[in-house]
């Protein structure tokens, strides 16, 4: 709040605009109004309108009503970027593009009163906000192709990557897409994120995709401000950042209407044309600090100040308009501001837990099965023998038929990562789709996982079916927010308006023989298990794997889930259970069946398990069937349990797993602290299972080292059998 007698800077500029927008009507002469003012008073009108929402936003703070105060003030000029486009162009937008999204509504056809409510809907946090209907203010609205973007660090330029990408594999695959065939992606960030990681990679991936030759039509705008919150931008860093191989560069000065024209004009057209990626350098001013409660006199000078307050773009279109009355006009929209936000004072909010978390993906239940593809497309793709008739499977085989098999009954299904084209992966899961496929739809990347990831949400957004590879569990530790935060809280940021359905394969786990160390055997899933909306699976045996694998394709085909198929390295090309050459970890293959998303499988050896049941997952369960194995032939009542989906996990599903049972070991591969059976056991004591009859193993808390040293740190079997007999004893 402001001191007593003091004049809050808010106030201070609205009265500094009306005072300059007063002297322009009232000076003499003028310039005269030109052809151009038809197209530029809309632009004066959605400026105006963005400079009075932000006004009016830290008057509601004052009153206590208002729940965000990030401005566009001084970023008024980006509305030019809208009009250069089009309003079917996709856009994900920075947090200060509030005038691209009200000159984008105008030139939509909306009226300008029905835009500014929907921006102080988000305000308010209503329910009735088109964006995320109450839970975040930002700025989207489907029907306005403007995807809502909650990033603050460019997390969202990975996303757009991928939005350009699908226009063109689109086309070029003759497949349906939520976009025009000629369609602009468009992503705005600021001068501080183009620091960032997630801005760098995009930046060098999209220069990389015009090396190939690959269509990537995508219009970036830097909104370039100077600062950081406080930290100032060096002189010339963001030219100097900005410009990349293969990726065109524009700039231009916001109080320079003409010229942020021309430059936006010129990106369009060039993107649209030749389909190639363009960077708009377009330099802006701050007004009203970097949020509400940010005092800009403690770290900027008086002069530094004023000379933004004579680079005000509002003030500087007005001076190019030369038209009379725009000193009313702006009042008279800051008015209609006013009268909005008393008609929308009592605007219902979210009420309760289930209203909000409404829009999250099911995360769960039984999906359809999928009828394969005709035996002869079958046929010709297995070279004339199917998987089910190719007799019993490894784990990676599976996977690879189950790929297959979902590629010839679902033509939107892209595969992609680091090497899983022409050499087929790593471990040889994608071996032969390429061939099988074509290289439009089974693809290499270049190494970088916040890419990859990002190339997924476009491409799911955009109307397609993405399977990205994650080489190592590892490597997915330097990309997670694209999970995180932008993959599953798409839906929840939307209020279900988009999705970004993607199965995500990532080979993890530890346990590799003859070859290892902390990158290849890592076994760090904390990350992944409290997600909002994200499903996690782990196949153990070969015959689960294609079920499961397809139950997460038809999940995200039918309700957009995001979803992650951790695949166990060790298992791959395991063929043996209990001894040498007794081939009991191979399965055999479905080419139809589904598995209920959160269902376990239970293995019961024969018993009912009323001894003992090992909860396990992964790895896991072929240590535990081994060891229940031995106290079955022990005369012990013993049975194993397969989690098969560490998230969720479902207490229904688990509690009438167990439910028999007079024990529980639970026996989980993942770290002590933050393992999948931290929240196991959790839920057992939650429900009442009594506390002396249950135990965990886990491995220790620990990076896996190379050689023999990882058993040191690692669930081992014997470690498993020992606690077995432990709690047998009690």
């Amino acid at each position: 709040m402001t001191r007593a007698g003091a004049t809050s800077p808010h106030d201070d500029l609205d009265r500094r605009v009306r005072a300059a927008l007063h002297d322009l009507d009232h000076d003499a002469p003028r310039a005269s109004a030109d052809s151009a003012s038809s197209v530029l008073l809309p632009l004066f009108d959605a400026m105006a309108g963005s400079r009075a929402l932000d006004i009016c936003a830290r008057r509601l703070r004052d009153r206590g009503i208002g729940h965000y105060t990030i401005s566009s003030a001084g970023h008024e000029s980006n509305a030019f970027v809208a009009a250069a486009l089009r309003p079917t162009d996709p856009a994900l937008l920075h947090y200060r593009s509030g005038a691209f999204f009200l000159a984008r509504a105008l030139q939509a056809g909306r009226s300008l009163d029905d835009a500014l409510r929907a921006v102080l809907l988000g305000m308010l946090a209503g329910t009735a906000d088109p964006a995320s209907g109450g839970r975040h203010k930002v700025f989207g609205d489907a029907s306005l192709a403007i995807i809502p973007q909650t990033s603050t660090i460019a997390s969202h330029l990975p996303r757009a990557l991928g939005v350009a990408l699908a226009i063109g594999r689109a086309r070029r695959l003759g497949l349906p897409s939520r976009w025009p065939r000629d369609a602009v992606t468009v992503c705005s960030f600021g001068d501080a994120s183009i620091n960032h990681s997630t801005a760098a990679g995009a930046l060098n991936a999209a220069g990389y995709a015009v090396a190939q030759g690959l269509p990537l039509p995508v219009v970036f705008v830097c909104e370039d401000n100077g600062l950081g919150i406080s930290v100032p931008t060096p002189r010339g860093w963001v030219a100097s950042a900005a410009q990349r191989p293969g990726v065109a560069y524009l700039a231009a000065d916001g109080d320079d209407p003409d010229a942020v024209r021309s430059a936006a004009e010129e990106a369009a057209e060039q993107a649209r044309r030749k389909r190639t990626p363009v960077l708009v350098h377009l330099r802006t001013v701050r007004y009203l600090g970097h949020a509400g409660s940010d005092l800009e006199t403690a770290y900027r000078s008086s002069v530094e100040l004023l000379a933004d307050a004579e680079r005000d773009p509002l003030v500087a279109l007005a001076r190019r308009l030369g038209a009379p009355g725009l000193a009313d006009r702006y009042a008279e929209i800051c008015e209609r501001v006013e009268k909005l936000t008393v008609e929308l004072a009592d605007t219902p909010t979210l009420a309760d837990a289930g209203e909000v978390m409404a829009p999250l993906a099911p995360r769960g239940g039984t999906v359809r099965s999928t009828q394969p593809a005709a035996a002869s497309t079958r046929a010709e793709a297995f070279d004339g023998k199917p998987p089910e008739r190719a007799g019993r499977l490894t784990l990676a085989q599976a996977i690879n038929a189950a790929l297959t098999d979902a590629m010839l009954t679902r033509p939107s299904m892209l595969v992609f990562g680091e090497d899983v084209g022409r050499k087929g992966g790593v471990y040889g899961l994608t071996r032969g789709l390429q061939q099988r496929f074509g290289a439009a739809r089974v693809f290499d990347t270049l190494l970088d996982e916040q890419s990859i990831l990002g190339f997924g949400l476009g491409l799911g957004l955009s109307g397609m079916l993405p399977v990205p590879e994650i080489q190592y569990l590892a490597y997915l530790h330097n990309a997670e927010d694209q999970l995180r935060g932008e993959a599953a809280s798409l839906r929840f940021f939307s209020n279900g308006a988009f999705t970004n359905p993607m199965v995500v394969r990532i080979a993890g786990l530890a346990y590799q023989k003859g070859f290892g160390g902390h990158f290849h055997n890592d076994n760090a899933v904390a990350v992944l298990r409290d997600v909002p909306g994200l499903v996690v699976g782990v196949p153990a045996r070969p015959e689960d794997a294609a079920p499961m694998l397809r139950s997460l394709l038809a999940a995200a085909a039918e309700t957009g889930q995001v979803g992650v198929f951790l695949e166990p390295i060790a298992l791959y090309h395991e063929r043996d259970l209990h001894a040498d050459g007794d081939r009991g970890w191979l399965g055999e293959y479905s080419p139809d069946a589904v598995t209920p998303i959160g269902e376990p499988r239970v293995h019961d050896l024969g018993t009912n398990g009323s001894d003992l049941t090992i909860l396990t997952f992964g790895n896991g369960v072929r240590m535990s069937l081994r060891v229940a194995q031995r106290l079955v032939d022990e005369g012990v009542a013993a049975q194993v349990v397969d989690l098969r989906w560490i998230t969720p996990l479902r207490f229904a599903n688990l509690f009438e797993a167990v439910s028999g049972t007079t024990r529980v070991l639970v026996a989980d591969e993942t770290r002590h602290s933050g393992g999948v059976g931290e929240g196991v056991l959790a839920m057992l004591v939650e429900a009442g299972y009594p506390s002396r009859r249950l135990a965990r193993v886990a491995s220790r808390d620990s990076f896996v080292p190379l050689g023999d040293a990882a058993n040191l740190v690692l669930l081992g079997e014997a470690e498993i059998e020992r606690a077995a007999r432990v709690l047998l004893a009690r």
